[in-house]
């Protein structure tokens, strides 16, 4: 029996024994109703021996406690073993192992931080949303171009690590930098990205210089240039969705004398509305551009403004994504300030509804 079944003959013999005596009969009916064992069977729990356990495990994972200085594992990894010494030198016997069943049945799980909170909400929040969608709608019904603009995050050129995986020989990973100190002969680079909404296109220019409200423009002007103008020949105005900071922010008085000069040259109507504060994820730039840019290059080393204008213009989606990307070299300085004088030549309309996030430039400024 016990060869054939793999059990011990220990418990064969055990359970003959308990089949012959009085009690077998309660024993095989138990057996019938597929019971493994008597009821009151097998090992205790810990947290039925030790009342105090479970108690203890929720104080030292609970999010209102851990920040307490008297918490002994204030700034450390909660990780289970870690939970498992905090509570043996409370007194407890517990393993890793009691420790991951206990906060399994908790409901306690393993998790990142997830980007929800935004901090206070402006009453008018949805309002503009509305009013965006609005505008949006409208640009896009009557074929003129409608564009979502931001900067990407500054990236170190250099050999430095890129989170993600490549594909490399076995055993032969890419060699990079230990620590991540600015190469100054190489520096940063911030692109600056224009993404086409109808079309699903975008233009990113890779600045090597500071990310400033003219840096900005010049990127739209050269995406207008090098995109836009091809693509919407007959366009008469432009709608541009931006965030209310930035280089590019609904307070910036250099972001406006710049988009003047750009209405001027091309003789468009420049329409700005801005997102209200805290919303940025909702530009569209951040996930129908951005998001691709940084998945294509990931794990890959930015090198060179070679590399790096390559990897962008190489990024594709399933949805048809065209990107293109160029180097701007040019010197961008920070601090130029806009006096009263400069700012009232800007020919600006501002929209009845938060005239401070939707305004339209007018081409043709008269100069003095």
């Amino acid at each position: 029996m016990a060869r054939a079944t793999g059990v011990s003959r220990r418990a064969i013999a055990a359970g003959a024994k308990e089949l012959k005596d009085p009690k077998g009969l309660r024993a095989s009916r138990q057996l019938k109703q597929r019971r493994v064992r008597q009821a009151g069977g097998g090992r205790k729990k810990i947290v039925a021996k030790d009342a105090t356990l479970q108690r203890d495990l929720e104080r030292l994972v609970d999010p209102v406690t851990r920040g307490d200085p008297q918490s002994p594992l204030r700034w450390t990894c909660k990780s289970v073993r870690k939970l498992a010494a905090e509570l043996r030198a409370m007194g407890h016997e517990a393993s890793y192992w009691v420790v991951t069943q206990l906060l399994h049945e908790m409901d306690y799980s393993l998790q990142s931080n997830l980007k929800t909170l935004e901090g206070t909400s402006h009453p008018d929040r949805n309002a503009q949303f509305e009013h965006i969608n609005r505008e949006v709608q409208r640009y896009l019904g009557e074929g003129q171009p409608v564009i979502s603009v931001d900067t990407k995050k500054k990236e170190l050129v250099g050999p430095f690590k890129n989170g993600g995986q490549e594909l490399q020989p076995k055993g032969k990973p890419e060699q990079v930098r230990v620590h991540d100190f600015e190469i100054k002969e190489l520096g940063k680079v911030a692109p600056y990205g224009v993404y086409d909404i109808a079309q699903n296109s975008g233009w990113v220019n890779v600045g090597t210089d500071h990310d400033t409200a003219a840096f900005a423009v010049e990127s739209i002007r050269r995406w207008w240039q090098t995109m836009g103008q091809p693509t919407y020949p007959k366009a008469k105005r432009l709608l541009i969705t931006a965030d209310s900071g930035g280089s590019n922010g609904s307070r910036v008085r250099l972001w406006k004398l710049q988009l003047q000069e750009l209405a001027d040259e091309t003789g468009l109507q420049i329409s700005v509305c801005h997102f209200p504060p805290g919303t940025s994820k909702w530009n569209k730039i951040e996930h129908r551009l951005f998001s691709f840019i940084s998945q294509n290059w990931r794990g890959k080393p930015l090198v060179s403004h070679e590399v790096i204008v390559n990897l962008i213009a190489a990024t594709t989606t399933t949805k048809g994504l065209r990107v293109a990307s160029g180097l701007d070299i040019n010197s961008y300085p920070k601090g130029i300030k806009v006096s009263d004088k400069e700012l009232a030549k800007v020919q600006i309309e501002r929209a009845e509804f938060h005239g401070d996030w939707n305004y339209t430039i007018l081409p043709g400024r008269q100069s003095n």
